[in-house]
């Protein structure tokens, strides 16, 4: 098999399960305990610039870690596997619409128990946006489908590509 062929066959498959992933972003996905570590860093990581930021950090650096990655691959000019990362940044990005749409329910399991914050009901209490949580959740949601949907156009197209 030649190495166009094998990229375009990773594409494909990346591209159906990440498909996936975004028709049914409620269930748990392979790659969400990965997401969680590094939003329970970002809290840790944002602390420093005050309560808000502390709380939005945590899932805005679950959505910046691995766009970090796709920088990278991208400045070494490593094109296709940027794009393969991106894939993992769309799926964060879903898997932070999850946790907004639950602001009002509050039905996810928090780390801390039933005394945590959760951290989307208090972002959006704080900016007086709870009533609009779905139209919020489905924005993100909407965000995380685009950029998989990008990712996979993208690993397609350098598949194709032979300096990659």
């Amino acid at each position: 098999m030649n190495k166009k062929l094998a990229k375009q066959i990773v594409a494909g498959l990346a591209s159906a399960y990440f498909l996936w992933c975004a028709y049914d972003p409620w269930q748990w996905h392979l790659i969400d305990g990965v997401n969680l570590v590094i939003h329970e860093a970002g809290h840790i990581v944002f602390y420093a610039l005050g309560e808000f930021m502390m709380i939005a950090g945590g899932s805005l650096f679950q959505v910046l870690m691995p766009l970090l990655f796709v920088g990278y691959f991208a400045y070494q000019r490593q094109f296709y596997s940027a794009a393969l990362v991106l894939f993992w940044v769309g799926e964060s990005i879903l898997n932070v619409s999850v946790y907004a749409a639950d602001s009002l329910a509050l039905q996810l399991p928090l780390l801390g128990g039933s005394d945590s914050m959760h951290d989307w009901n208090y972002l959006l209490s704080s900016l007086n946006m709870l009533p609009a949580t779905a139209k919020v959740a489905g924005t993100i949601r909407v965000l995380g489908t685009l950029t998989i949907i990008g990712a996979g156009i993208a690993a397609f197209w350098f598949a194709r590509r032979t300096y990659d």
